[in-house]
């Protein structure tokens, strides 16, 4: 692998890890405050419970399907794991960071 390759592939994971911090911040808030309407659902109008806990569900599911493209070694194309502080991929050993 050339240097300019080595540099790419760092680069692409570093635009990968901060799409992934940022869905990690914005799943976390939106899944906390509807678990705070759950607990309120007339604060911000009628909602029922189980309109709000499908919502948590849609949330959820979203996340897991964006960290399943998304976390993946630029280089192999393998799942990263939940590691995002990883320096290596552990499949082929690319340095990430």
């Amino acid at each position: 692998m050339s240097d300019k390759d080595g540099r790419r592939i760092i680069q692409d994971f570093g635009v990968r890890r901060g799409r992934q911090l940022l869905a990690i911040g914005v799943a976390l808030c939106l899944v906390l405050f509807l678990g705070m309407l759950h607990k309120r659902p007339t604060i911000l109008g009628e909602f029922s419970k189980n309109t709000l806990l499908g919502a948590q569900v849609i949330v959820i599911t979203a996340f897991i399907g964006f960290s399943s493209i998304n976390w993946r070694c630029p280089s192999c194309n393998k799942y990263l794991g939940n590691d995002i502080g990883m320096r290596m991929c552990r499949k082929c050993g690319s340095r990430l960071r």
